[in-house]
């Protein structure tokens, strides 16, 4: 079965990035298969499409997840990715290389031991040279994700924020966001200790700053959640 050719358009995916508490499966346009009708007779049904854990919008050409497995790929085919950031040291899984390899889709590996000794340290340089790959235009879009798109995904995350001039208080509330009653203050330990000073060279993705939004988003926003549901 041929997949669509577009499933998350432009402004879904600024839609998420701009609100990312929106569930993601009330964006996506759900393509019916080719030779079936607008009521998806025909074909089989509608083509239905499954997002990774955790998944969610960093920016533009950025994404972030948990650890995908075969039930995601149609999805992430629709995002056309260009490289994925993996942060766990286990070998990626056969089916997951396929999924790279038929999709020309680069690996960049960056092993992080997923530890809870509240003592153990994150690998600042490992991070600093997931940063490198990650903001680098060449690479877009990309998709971070470690095991649960939590901790090690969340840190990394954090430290592009920094890049991004956020103030501590908006990285912690996202980290927090994601890894929820599991949130560990070693990681928000990391984040806050992180010197981005001699990264500042790096030319980053344009931004969508908090309080700038297009009109045009803000009206679809407020119309889909209600008006006073996020702003």
């Amino acid at each position: 079965m041929k997949l669509p050719k577009s499933v998350v358009t432009e402004e879904v995916q600024e839609l998420v990035m701009v609100a990312p508490d929106l569930k993601i499966s009330s964006l996506l346009k759900v393509v019916p298969p080719e030779g079936s009708n607008d009521n998806g007779e025909g074909g089989g049904g509608e083509e239905l499409f499954v997002p990774p854990l955790n998944f969610a919008m960093v920016d533009n050409g950025i994404f972030r997840s948990g650890f995908p497995d075969t039930s995601n790929f149609p999805f992430l085919q629709t995002l056309g990715l260009r490289s994925i950031i993996y942060l766990c040291p286990e070998p990626y899984p056969e089916a997951n290389m396929e999924f790279l390899k038929s999709n020309r889709i680069q690996l960049f590996q960056f092993g992080i031991e997923g530890c809870k000794e509240p003592f153990v340290n994150i690998p600042e340089d490992t991070i600093r040279e997931a940063l490198k790959v990650l903001v680098d235009v060449k690479n877009h879009p990309v998709l971070i994700h470690c095991k649960r798109g939590k901790h090690r995904t969340g840190c990394l995350v954090g430290c592009f924020r920094k890049l991004q001039r956020w103030c501590l208080s908006s990285v912690f509330d996202e980290y927090q966001r994601f890894a929820a009653a599991k949130a560990r203050v070693s990681d928000q330990r990391f984040m806050e200790k992180f010197d981005v000073s001699n990264l500042k060279h790096l030319s980053l993705p344009s931004l969508v700053q908090i309080g700038r939004y297009p009109p045009k988003i803000l009206r679809t926003v407020k119309k889909m959640e209600g008006s006073e549901a996020i702003f």
